[in-house]
């Protein structure tokens, strides 16, 4: 089994977890904050705007089950990429479009479907989808793990 990480921000990360633990393929999924300068955030921290942090869904994934353009796929089409700082109600930089990759491939493959998805006239505007370097992952507090599954759904911009 070929196990690798992969880390996605699109605004509210409740959803977007219960999402990628549907694929099969996808070992685990966690919710935290990546791309900010302050260790330890809290979920208070990060939705004050003053960490820095993306609201981020880190996956352990088979590549030899599911393809990493496939999880792209799937990110994608979860939210829209071409807003900046704002998933439906949700607004802030906590809640922007986010791929932070863990290899060079992993960027190169995000810049491409950037690439297409703009060139595919799928959106009005251009995609904003950050592309950085996945730096120390903070796993959330335990009562945001597994959210809509634990809570019936909740609320989500899903």
């Amino acid at each position: 089994m070929g196990k690798k990480t992969a880390s996605f921000a699109a605004g509210c990360f409740w959803g977007v977890e219960a999402r990628f633990r549907e694929i099969p393929g996808v070992i685990d999924a966690a919710v935290g904050y990546m791309g900010g300068a302050s260790d330890q955030p809290t979920y208070q921290q990060v939705c004050s705007g003053t960490t820095g942090h993306a609201e981020v869904v880190q996956l352990l994934f088979d590549d030899t089950r599911v393809r990493y353009t496939e999880l792209l796929d799937v990110f994608f089409a979860l939210h829209n990429p071409t807003t900046l700082n704002r998933q439906g109600p949700d607004f802030g930089s906590q809640y922007r479009s986010a791929v932070f990759w863990h290899s060079a491939e992993q960027q190169r493959q995000a810049e491409q479907k950037i690439t297409e998805i703009n060139a595919s006239g799928k959106w009005q505007d251009p995609v904003v989808t950050q592309v950085a370097e996945a730096g120390k992952f903070w796993r959330a507090e335990e009562y945001h793990q597994r959210y809509m599954e634990k809570n019936g759904g909740g609320y989500c911009h899903m």
